[in-house]
């Protein structure tokens, strides 16, 4: 079987939860999406589009709703343990909050009976030097994520969103991407072929540094081995279409409501060259507003029933139904 049409059998049968008889690890499950997403034979007018999530209940609800990967938002995992997206949280929380994602995306492919889907996660700088990039890496693997972003900001970072940013040397950049492609490829080959996540390589130069020195930045990454390129934070469609025109590779846009990013439609994205949007604060946001109005209703007295999910939905979503029956298969009395 040729290439091309291996690649075709293994997307139908990920798309339809075919089992081929073969384990695929998760950035194999990635790479073959960009590269039909990239070649044309992934048949959309939209981009691979990424909900965020950032625990186990959100990877659920991303997965159920049928979409074919998701991005574990370090701001949302930031946000759930009281922070703001300044690295306050450590590599070893993001570590678990990368297996807690995991499980969340395994326990819902089991109920819909197809693989899970795919989830890249923010490894924010890397956690240290070169070194301690590769780690990160590593762990993140030992997490099934199927792709790991890596940034090149000073430690510790923040979202690429708010002031106060600033970004490493060139050099020191290029070799943290570096580090993090070798990491890739060392794991690869202790533990198979396609084993390793894929490197997405973030710059945030292009507040500090200008529009050419960001471009720069990712073409750099891109000789030094990443599989896909993220210029965080472009401020008007024409920095957007060049990015797409200059760089080479799989690209990731970042549709942050009220960022500094224009909001566009999926479809005009993948014109512009976009593999990936990527929609990081949407779930968040919307459950912060939701919750915020329940508990102004629960502090007034006013009942919440017309603005929360019934309790039959809500028992579904966090795995009651399969619980149900898997209980029931192993009765014994």
């Amino acid at each position: 079987m040729n290439f091309v049409l291996q690649r075709s059998f293994l997307l139908s049968a990920l798309a339809f939860g075919v089992t081929t008889g073969l384990a695929i690890p998760a950035p194999k499950r990635l790479q073959l999406l960009l590269e039909s997403e990239m070649d044309g034979t992934r048949q959309s007018e939209m981009p691979i589009l990424l909900p965020c999530c950032y625990d186990g209940l959100t990877a659920r609800l991303v997965a159920r709703s049928g979409f074919e990967a998701t991005f574990m938002t370090g701001f949302g995992v930031s946000a759930v343990n009281g922070y703001p997206d300044t690295q306050l949280v450590s590599y070893g929380e993001m570590q678990n909050a990368a297996s807690i994602v995991a499980e969340g995306l395994s326990s819902t492919s089991l109920e819909m009976n197809r693989p899970p889907i795919p989830c890249i996660a923010d490894g924010d700088t890397g956690y240290g030097n070169a070194v301690n990039v590769k780690r990160t890496v590593f762990g993140y693997a030992r997490a099934d994520m199927a792709g790991i972003m890596i940034e090149d900001q000073v430690a510790p970072k923040r979202c690429g969103h708010v002031a106060g940013k600033s970004v490493i040397s060139f050099d020191e950049a290029v070799q943290r991407v570096k580090a993090a492609c070798d990491a890739r490829d060392e794991y690869s080959s202790q533990f198979g072929e396609g084993s390793g996540p894929l490197i997405l390589a973030r710059t945030d130069a292009l507040k500090t540094d200008g529009f050419d020195a960001a471009i720069e930045r990712c073409l750099a990454f891109r000789e030094a081995g990443c599989d896909m390129t993220f210029l965080e934070a472009p401020e008007s469609r024409e920095q957007m279409e060049e990015y797409c025109r200059r760089v080479s590779g799989a690209k990731l846009a970042n549709m942050l409501e009220q960022g500094s990013t224009p909001i566009l439609p999926p479809q005009e994205l993948k014109r512009m060259g976009y593999t990936m949007a990527a929609y990081p604060l949407t779930l968040l946001s919307a459950s912060i507003k939701s919750m915020t109005a329940s508990l102004e209703r629960i502090q007034k007295g006013i009942a919440t029933d017309d603005i929360i999910s019934s309790f039959a939905d809500t028992k579904d979503a966090v795995g009651f139904t399969k619980y149900g029956s898997e209980e029931q298969r192993y009765k014994t009395d």
